[in-house]
């Protein structure tokens, strides 16, 4: 029976012989091939298939290559820290920085160079309950502003925490400031260069619009229109990256309200026939106006929004008396309780902020609110302040009775740097 000859059963000539044939070749053709691509590319038992995981956008975050402590997607989140609890412990840490080494320190919060002879309050560290904060590392917080604007916006809390970070900046990368206003320094801008970074400073006492108590203008009183955001920082909303905003003291001085055309009532105002209403309600619309107008203009994009949350005063006594606020030394956890002023202000920031973020999240935006949570860690620090030495040398002649003093502001370096360090921690997270 010769190959190109095929019979059926009954020994007869097959009809599909052809077909036949072409089947049986391409068989014969194709198994030599697969055991020659088996054998030079072989199966390992030990071989598991791949595993494939489903994930969504809000649970899966690009792990930061800066971020040491960015954990693989498998692993559970972890819980955010609670900064708003802790205790100030004592540390051995230097500061990044010193009154001569930074140049951008007013001169009213250089204590050391003022002559203050006391330098324990540089070395405490502010320790939350359940977490740990790193020492500020320059070298990344500029990373993660790269190509950014960052912006404070508000009273002068607003800019000691700004030259604050610039000081601690510095350390790493020189800014250049590009531009000042001839209004005693209330807008400033720097630029990092290397880093292709702008750092901007708005005088916003109220956030809202508003007309300030002065001298010069016939004004014994304030006026603030609650329900219209202050041009001067909303007009320039779409350069910013970041956002800090940080106000509450310019509320405790003599005003009238207004909301639209009408007076919604005053504080403190005697001399006129106005409803008396304080002060706390009149704050919160200022929180909320802002973070309307921010949420309105920028829920599409991925922005960060930080409210810096009040920081008490320790004065003890009057001003301008020698010993306003004279401690040496945080108080110790339960050691002072918050003043109710104190407590309501940061309430009224924590209630706006968390209504904000949670309007977002349900309306899938992508723009980010946090609070910056100092008042607590700050009222644990009557210590930090100038105190006599916002001048120079105020005893240089001997003890004064009268002696003006500054407990509101911080020294620079001083607490207010801590503030910077959980500042970083929250660009980090945003960053993620």
């Amino acid at each position: 029976m010769g190959i190109n000859h095929h019979y059926n059963q009954n020994n007869q000539p097959c009809p599909n012989c052809p077909t036949k044939r072409l089947v049986t070749w391409v068989l014969c053709a194709l198994i030599p091939l697969a055991l020659l691509h088996f054998y030079i590319f072989p199966i390992s038992p030990t071989e598991n298939p791949p595993l494939i995981t489903e994930t969504t956008l809000e649970n899966s975050k690009p792990i930061n290559p800066l971020d040491k402590e960015a954990k693989p997607k498998s692993q559970p989140a972890q819980p955010l820290c609670d900064y708003f609890n802790g205790n100030w412990v004592k540390s051995t840490i230097e500061p990044l920085y010193n009154g001569t080494s930074c140049g951008t320190i007013k001169k009213g919060q250089n204590c050391m160079v003022h002559g203050r002879p006391d330098t324990g309050y540089l070395y405490w560290r502010w320790k939350p309950e359940n977490c740990e904060i790193p020492t500020f590392d320059p070298a990344l917080f500029l990373q993660l502003i790269k190509n950014r604007h960052i912006a404070f916006i508000g009273d002068s809390m607003a800019r000691n925490q700004l030259e604050s970070l610039l000081c601690l900046l510095a350390t790493k990368s020189k800014p250049e400031l590009v531009y000042r206003d001839s209004e005693e320094n209330k807008f400033r801008r720097w630029v990092f260069k290397e880093y292709n970074t702008t750092v901007s400073v708005f005088w916003s006492p109220f956030l809202v619009k508003g007309f300030e108590k002065s001298a010069a203008s016939g004004l014994s009183h304030n006026k603030l229109y609650v329900d219209v955001a202050d041009e001067k920082w909303a007009s320039d909303l779409h350069k910013f990256d970041i956002m800090i905003f940080s106000i509450g003291h310019w509320f405790l001085h003599p005003a009238i309200y207004y909301e639209g055309e009408n007076v919604l009532g005053c504080h403190h105002c005697p001399e006129f026939n106005h409803t008396e209403i304080g002060f706390f309600g009149v704050f919160q619309k200022a929180i909320s106006t802002t973070l309307k107008r921010v949420k309105e203009e920028l829920n599409g994009s991925d922005k960060l929004v930080v409210v810096t949350t009040f920081s008490p005063a320790h004065f003890e006594g009057e001003w301008d008396k020698a010993g306003a606020c004279p401690k040496k030394e945080p108080y110790k956890q339960g050691e002072k309780d918050m003043e109710y002023m104190d407590t309501e202000m940061r309430k009224v920031q924590i209630e706006e902020v968390t209504t904000v973020a949670k309007e977002v999240e349900a309306a899938k935006g992508r723009l980010r609110v946090e609070a910056l949570d100092v008042t607590k860690l700050a009222m644990m620090r009557p210590d930090g302040h100038p105190g006599p030495y916002m001048n120079p040398n105020p005893f240089a002649e001997g003890k004064k009775e009268r002696v003006p003093n500054d407990c509101v502001h911080w020294c620079m370096p001083g607490p207010i740097d801590s503030w910077n360090e959980i500042l970083l921690e929250i660009v980090k997270r945003w960053s993620n």
